[in-house]
């Protein structure tokens, strides 16, 4: 027994010497086989230990979080899975590449949420906490980023795609997942605000618990998606869905990766959701993952064939509406809009909420006219600034009875540049000034 503490004592300093050299600047690359050799004989549980020593001896706990990406890489590789396959198979850029990429970021930062949690907790010198303290809100802050990014994406992006197929279960659970898993993050980052108004051994225990389960989740999530939704995304989306995802990739971010362009020029049209045949082939259901053959025994699939676009609707871009539609849509606002085309006439007004008396007999006139004299000069100033693009908007507010109403100008321009008009939008914001906290369910009383 004496001799086995003796060569696990030895181990664990050779990784603080290993640690060390890293500190002092040595080549990662060139002691990753040392490090291989060193890991293989020591449990994970055992490196916040040899950390907290060498926070000790003087070296930051910054520098230890950037030591700690190696030997992260490392235990993975020992279990690594088909996921590093997979992503070896796909072009830089392309979506699903991206997000393998991001998750192993997220594997490495839940990783270091416990251990650096495990650290706190035996660590007695005031100053070394602090400075791990540091290090752990630098982690929670990125982690609550994934909810923002990466989920966001596959819930924005991809879920639509395999609902269409009928694999809606599939999206429900991953969804009902992340969100646990975001509250579990902003959980803690919580109890980091508060702690301050806690006894600090209540903190450190409750941070270490949260800490533990939310690297759990992550780690949980990271081998779900890379070994069952990843795969059966690959199996079912053709290059023109994979491409439609790329084009709107950027709105939403990612998660520590900054995916290059991803170009299949212009023989490849992209698809959306909607313009898909949601039918799976043969050849598709069996390039699924087992474990979702496996769920779909004896569950015929419900296609989603349902069309976006019918006969008649208007195409706006952003999705298409009937006329009907489109005049209800304007009713119901809770905004006064007025359309000003380029000529500097009415052009159109919404039919529902009223701040400013509308009528008919306004369309078509000069918006000249249909100011006071004495505020005409400043309508010009405005639409001649448009006009030349040297602003943006211009803005009032004022009291009328009860009511605080905004007045916002906004300037229209097509897509070529070209300047279309002035859009006037009104609105009482009086209700909204009242608004305090936040109401996040539903009040209705059946």
């Amino acid at each position: 027994m004496t001799e086995l503490l003796d060569k696990r004592e030895y181990k664990k300093e050779q990784l603080k010497r290993l640690l060390l050299r890293i500190h002092r600047g040595e080549d990662v690359n060139k002691l990753k086989e040392e490090f291989r050799r060193v890991l293989s004989g020591i449990s994970p549980l055992e490196i916040p230990l040899i950390e907290q020593e060498l926070v000790k001896e003087g070296i930051s706990a910054k520098d230890i979080a950037k030591m700690c990406d190696l030997h992260v890489e490392l235990f993975r590789e020992a279990v690594k899975g088909t996921d590093e396959l997979e992503e070896r198979d796909l072009p830089d850029g392309h979506p699903l590449k991206t997000l393998y990429q991001e998750n192993k970021e997220i594997m490495k930062d839940s990783e270091m949420l416990n251990l650096y949690a495990r650290t706190l907790t035996t660590t007695k010198d005031e100053r070394m906490r602090e400075e791990i303290l540091g290090v752990l809100e630098e982690i929670v802050g990125n982690l609550r980023k994934v909810g923002f990014t990466h989920y966001n994406r596959e819930e924005m992006l991809t879920f639509p795609y395999i609902e269409r197929r009928g694999l809606t279960a599939i999206a429900t659970v991953l969804w009902t997942k992340h969100d646990e898993i975001r509250f579990m993050i902003k959980h803690m980052a919580g109890l980091l605000r508060k702690r301050d108004k806690m006894q600090w051994s209540e903190f450190i225990e409750r941070f270490k618990e949260k800490a533990g389960e939310a690297s759990f989740a992550l780690s949980d999530m990271v081998f779900r998606e890379n070994n069952i939704y990843y795969p059966t995304l690959k199996a079912l989306l053709t290059e023109g869905e994979w491409k439609a995802v790329r084009m709107q990739e950027d709105e939403i971010g990612f998660y520590k990766v900054d995916p290059p362009a991803w170009d299949l020029g212009e023989s490849v049209k992209p698809l959306h959701p909607w313009e898909i045949d949601p039918e799976l082939s043969v050849e598709q259901l069996l390039g699924l993952p087992k474990e979702v053959q496996q769920a779909l025994k004896g569950q015929p699939l419900e296609f989603d064939k349902s069309l976006l676009k019918r006969e008649g609707d208007v195409d706006l871009g952003t999705g298409y509406l009937s006329v009907e539609e489109l005049k209800a849509i304007f009713e119901a606002l809770p905004v006064d809009i007025t359309f000003i085309d380029k000529d500097d006439r009415v052009r159109f007004f919404s039919p529902g909420e009223r701040i400013f008396d509308r009528t008919m007999s306004v369309l078509g006139r000069p918006v000249q006219l249909c100011h006071p004299p004495k505020s005409v000069h400043i309508v010009n100033k405005i639409l001649k600034a448009f006009r030349e693009g040297r602003k943006k908007e211009a803005a009032f507010w004022l009291r009328l009875g009860p009511k605080y109403v905004y007045i916002r100008y906004l300037p229209v321009f097509g897509r070529d540049g070209n300047y279309l008009g002035t859009l006037e939008i009104t609105m009482d914001i009086e209700p909204y000034k009242r608004i305090e906290g936040e109401k996040r369910l539903l009040d209705w009383r059946d």
